[in-house]
């Protein structure tokens, strides 16, 4: 009997906090535990994201990539899409509407440089920027993807020439500049050199008009269209050589 007295008061003893104080809580018998330096918490401090930071990083990069690529052969299937709804209209003898598509087409390829390089503006403004600008994304298009969009751009410009030249009131600064930039890129461009040739030459310019109408001469030799302005351009120079003359004397 005493002893089991004896038991329970020596229990009591054991819990009784005005005896010997509060229990030790969760937080002081954690700062006496020998793991808290050498054990961090996972996702605490800049340790927590070293453990667990850089396979997410490397997962969202590598989707944000797959997206990218599914971008750019998106704008550049577009691009395609839009000079062939460029050639169906011309076709037709629409005109206007043809023009528009080609510079649908060449926005979706601009586009590409990125939102930074591209700078908006309206579709005659892209045109009027520098021709087959390569920063953005250029170096991630494949071989051949590279390859179709040069094709596709020269053939957008040497459409948008030939519906300038068929308009009522042809533009033939921007049928050159045009034909200059396709000639930048693709140096023997028949199209493109036969059209600077008469470009230069109604714009007075009968020096360069002989000079690329001879070149596209040596391309097609027996075209008669550049064979006539090849006359109509000497007969020019001839006559603005004996004006010169005649003022000389």
């Amino acid at each position: 009997m005493h002893s089991t007295l004896f038991q329970v008061a020596q229990r009591r003893q054991a819990v009784d906090p005005h005896r010997h104080g509060p229990l030790p809580v969760k937080g002081a018998m954690a700062d006496k535990s020998p793991c808290k330096k050498s054990c961090p918490e996972v996702g605490a401090g800049s340790g927590g994201a070293l453990l667990g930071g850089g396979g997410h990083r490397a997962h969202y990069s590598a989707n944000a990539n797959a997206g990218a690529e599914l971008e750019l052969e998106a704008k550049i299937q577009r691009a395609v899409e839009f000079k062939a709804e460029g050639h169906r209209c011309y076709k037709q003898k629409k005109l206007r509407e043809a023009i528009g598509k080609y510079h649908r087409a060449l926005l979706q390829l601009k586009g590409l440089e990125g939102a930074a390089e591209a700078g908006g503006g309206t579709a005659a403004a892209v045109v009027e920027r520098s021709f087959l600008g390569r920063a953005g994304c250029w170096h991630r298009l494949t071989e051949g993807q590279k390859a179709l969009v040069e094709s596709t751009e020269i053939e957008c410009y040497n459409s948008l020439t030939a519906c300038l030249l068929q308009s009522e009131l042809v533009n033939y600064e921007r049928v050159r500049d045009y034909c200059l930039k396709v000639l930048a890129r693709e140096k023997g461009n028949f199209k493109a050199t036969y059209r600077a040739g008469i470009a230069f030459y109604h714009l007075g310019d009968f020096d360069n008009a002989l000079l690329y109408l001879r070149e596209a001469r040596n391309c097609e030799p027996t075209d008669t269209n550049v064979l006539r302005y090849i006359q109509l351009t000497e007969i020019k120079i001839s006559r603005c050589s004996q004006r010169d003359k005649e003022v000389c004397v």
